[in-house]
């Protein structure tokens, strides 16, 4: 490859990472939120009432209310007690909480976890498309025969053996 196929790479991946500055921050941030899912770190909880339609069977009430995980504790006298609240078959009221992000940090996990169903997916294919083309134009950076290159390499070839690790312990 040529002079100037360098400095293109070399303008291209200035700029697109210049670009993608807040992009890359958002991901990295919401990327750490989402390794504690399964907690209530930085969770806030919220009380809930709401009316839904009367006798609505137990084992479709955590659809109705939209409740992942739902779990049953117990039915009496047409109460149903539920993790973390109750529904009242004969006049259709539940009561819950719920456990959320703040705002911010809510819509910034949602876009990291977009699906192809979902308006923002098209970001996420945007995003993985850049990140893969700063892998690739990492290697145009320097001249293949400066000493740095020959060092970036061995620290390129550590980083794929790591992640052969993490992948496959």
């Amino acid at each position: 490859m040529g002079r100037k196929t360098e400095e293109k790479m070399r303008t291209y991946h200035r700029y697109l990472g210049f670009f993608l500055a807040g992009i890359m921050a958002m991901y990295a941030i919401s990327g750490i939120i989402l390794i504690f899912r399964d907690t209530d770190f930085l969770k806030k909880e919220f009380a809930i009432e709401k009316t839904i339609q009367p006798n609505v069977k137990a084992d479709d009430l955590g659809k109705m209310l939209k409740i992942k995980h739902f779990k049953l504790e117990k039915e009496e006298g047409g109460i149903v007690h539920f993790e973390g609240g109750s529904y009242d078959s004969k006049t259709g009221l539940a009561s819950y909480t719920v456990k959320t992000l703040p705002f911010v940090l809510d819509k910034m996990t949602k876009v990291h976890k977009a699906t192809s169903s979902q308006p923002l997916f098209f970001l996420n294919i945007f995003f993985g498309a850049s990140l893969l083309f700063f892998v690739i134009s990492a290697f145009w950076m320097f001249r293949p025969s400066a000493p740095i290159f020959k060092k970036g390499l061995y620290f390129a070839l550590g980083g794929l053996l790591l992640t052969l690790i993490l992948l496959f312990v």
